[in-house]
């Protein structure tokens, strides 16, 4: 079987990116587990914070149908998580409610090396993320995610359609 993907290293949604996103998640939570479907969700909460009202700015672009995103991204953070975790940079608890994910005494030592303008703008984000939405539910969480989904990055199809609107 021929691998037709180009050959070029990829910078942008790899899991060493996804999971590098959730160390700061993690952190920010302290000792408060997540499982995946909650650090699905806060990833994309992270990196599209201006969808939500009155949060910060948006790391990454606003991009057309971007809530599709969470629909791809599980296997992206699940492969991420599985990265940090054989780094020990994270650990894993299994107990009756499935796979839940915590921070290490190595995240924050970690974390605490990046000093970047964008893993500052990761922390500010990350500590947005956890004071917002850490108290929710996870019933509250996902029914949250599913109410905008269709929203964010539908105000592209608004502007397309003003576009051909003749006056």
């Amino acid at each position: 079987m021929i691998d037709h993907r180009p050959s070029y290293p990829r910078p942008f949604n790899t899991p060493l990116e996804c999971g590098l996103r959730i160390l700061f998640i993690l952190d920010a939570q302290r000792d408060r587990p997540a499982d995946l479907q909650r650090l699905v969700s806060y990833d994309y909460l992270l990196v599209h914070s201006g969808d939500v009202p009155g949060g910060p700015s948006s790391l990454h672009p606003a991009v057309p149908f971007r809530g599709s995103e969470l629909l791809v991204k599980r296997d992206l953070v699940n492969a991420g998580l599985n990265q940090m975790h054989s780094r020990e940079l994270l650990k894993k608890s299994f107990d009756a409610s499935g796979i839940l994910y915590y921070p290490t005494q190595l995240t924050s030592a970690f974390l605490a090396l990046l000093h970047t303008a964008y893993a500052q703008a990761l922390r500010e984000r990350a500590e947005w993320v956890v004071r917002n939405f850490g108290d929710f539910a996870d019933s509250d969480l996902n029914a949250f995610m599913s109410q905008n989904i269709g929203r964010w990055g539908g105000e592209f199809d608004r502007l397309t359609a003003l576009r051909e609107l003749e006056l």
